[in-house]
């Protein structure tokens, strides 16, 4: 492991930003860390709110990380097929001493074969197409497999983040962070999983999404058809 510790975050147009800027807020708070915001250049990049983000490193002039996380939004489709990102990670992962993701940054992971026979989350609406990419879901707030290390969607990426503290450093400096940031979640509503959220609440969520998932659904076949043709020809 390099001191400071190296941890990279990949960003990309219309991903979530909260999936990224969560564990963002955590490791800042963790001292000796080095963070790099990355992309294919330096430009802002736009996010799925009204939020852009600007990159700090490009993956080209990216130096090895220790620590590399991919978030989700509906930009990863996009990803699933970028060779630039895909390359990049598998680069990165070589010698990366966590691979890990946050909601359906576990699908990019996954094509980029990171996460074949590992037990990894996503976001619920994307844990049926995670097993195509050769993962074994499990259903958690976050997931531990060795060295990946996968938190579910969007609000998870701040439990991730403090779990993977712990496991880096130790559970005191986790615990700290977890205390600057007064993080005593206490939602108004039980409606934030599928199975607690009212019956007419996720029907009509379901409906709403049901293009994008087919689009996804789409994307990950074709990252796993090039998968397995990768592997044929080895």
């Amino acid at each position: 492991m390099t001191t400071p510790l190296r941890i990279g975050l990949l960003v990309f147009p219309d991903m979530t930003q909260l999936d990224m800027t969560g564990p963002l807020q955590v490791f800042s708070a963790v001292p000796d860390v080095e963070i790099h915001l990355l992309w294919k250049t330096l430009e802002p990049v736009r996010t799925d709110s009204v939020m852009r983000i600007n990159p700090t490193t490009t993956i080209e002039s990216c130096p090895q990380l220790d620590v590399i996380c991919v978030p989700g939004g509906y930009g990863t489709d996009a990803l699933l097929g970028d060779r630039d990102i895909l390359d990049f990670l598998t680069r990165q992962g070589a010698s990366a001493r966590y691979i890990t993701s946050v909601c359906t940054g576990a699908l990019v992971l996954g094509a980029a074969g990171l996460l074949d026979g590992y037990e990894a989350v996503t976001h619920w609406t994307a844990m049926d197409v995670l097993g195509d990419l050769g993962a074994i879901p499990v259903q958690d707030r976050v997931v531990i497999d060795r060295n990946r290390v996968t938190g579910g969607g969007v609000t998870a990426g701040i439990d991730f983040a403090l779990t993977l503290v712990a496991e880096i450093f130790d559970r005191a400096t986790a615990e700290g962070v977890q205390l600057r940031l007064e993080y005593v979640p206490h939602p108004p509503f039980d409606a934030g999983s599928p199975h607690t959220a009212p019956p007419e609440v996720l029907a009509g969520y379901q409906a709403r999404i049901g293009p994008a998932k087919r689009r996804r659904a789409e994307a990950v076949s074709r990252a796993a058809a090039r998968l397995a043709a990768a592997a044929s020809d080895q």
